[in-house]
């Protein structure tokens, strides 16, 4: 009886007007435009031809003459395979070490007890805090006393488990209500199993997450290769692609085919993972 009947048109407190809607469509199309187009821009100087003035008064979007001539002149430059193969194994070494330590982390903060464990997770938070460029000489000056400068190992290890993964991991635990974990306890399974079987099937689109960030975060890395690595050979592709920079300031068309050569691999990455990317974000890696 107290229940009053909803119109069908709508209205209550989450009701959206016309005008809000289409506000937020306009607002939607600005920021899809400030993202989008420069990444267009690029790939359209990447296939423009030499005979095109890329710095005329009014330039054009759309190449008049396409060609992948641009992406073929920048692997005659530079080594630009062998320095992806570099950033691939980078990037696999700091993926696997956040995949495994982010999540083993992050189950121990969230469903273990253990004396100081408050501590280490305020200790993690503090961690957040510093910038990069803090711990950067430290970080070398470990690196090189272990006898890893100027390798790949050197460049992927301060990388291969980030404290943000950390937290990641053990908020996506977090939501895992504690009565199954209980219900497993008293079944007799192990910290281990229950990590195994309940855990793990729960958070993987939280792992998904944290695999996007650390290949993204290893692959566009660009100061501490340039720090850590002298030798060409070892440069991943981010400091190798400084050589187009130096060498031809005046043609841009090779820069922006070089650029797309290092972003592929992370449209590639995350294409592969968005469903999980997207599950993890929206509800909390747990499935319902």
């Amino acid at each position: 009886m107290g229940t009053h009947a909803r119109s069908p048109r709508g209205g209550g407190l989450n009701a959206t007007g016309p005008g809000e809607k289409a506000l937020r469509y306009v607002l939607l199309a600005l920021m899809l435009a400030l993202t989008v187009s420069p990444f267009l821009w690029q790939l359209s100087t990447s296939l423009k031809s030499l005979d095109e003035d890329i710095y005329s008064g009014t330039p054009s979007f759309l190449p008049e003459h396409p060609t992948l001539g641009n992406y073929a002149q920048v692997a005659e430059t530079i080594p630009v395979w062998s320095y992806a193969l570099n950033s691939l194994v980078v990037a696999a070494v700091v993926i696997a070490g956040n995949a495994v330590g982010a999540t083993l982390a992050g189950y121990a903060l969230a469903k273990l007890r253990f004396r100081g464990a408050k501590l280490l997770l305020g200790l993690f938070l503090a961690t957040l805090v510093l910038p990069g460029e803090v711990t950067i000489v430290s970080q070398y000056v470990t690196i090189r006393g272990l006898g890893l400068a100027d390798t790949l190992l050197g460049v992927a290890l301060p990388g291969a488990i980030g404290m943000l993964n950390v937290l990641l991991m053990r908020t996506a635990f977090m939501a895992i209500p504690a009565e199954m974990d209980e219900a497993a306890v008293i079944d007799g399974a192990t910290a281990w199993q229950r990590l195994l079987r309940i855990g793990l099937p729960n958070v993987r689109g939280m792992l998904s997450v944290i695999t996007i960030f650390a290949f993204i975060g290893a692959w566009d890395d660009f100061l501490w290769p340039l720090i850590v690595l002298s030798d060409p050979e070892n440069y991943t592709l981010t400091v190798g692609l400084q050589y187009l920079n130096g060498t031809f300031t005046a043609n841009p068309r090779l820069i922006a085919a070089g650029t797309m050569i290092s972003f592929v691999p992370i449209v590639i990455v995350f294409a592969a993972l968005q469903r999980f990317f997207f599950r993890g974000v929206e509800e909390g890696a747990i499935k319902g």
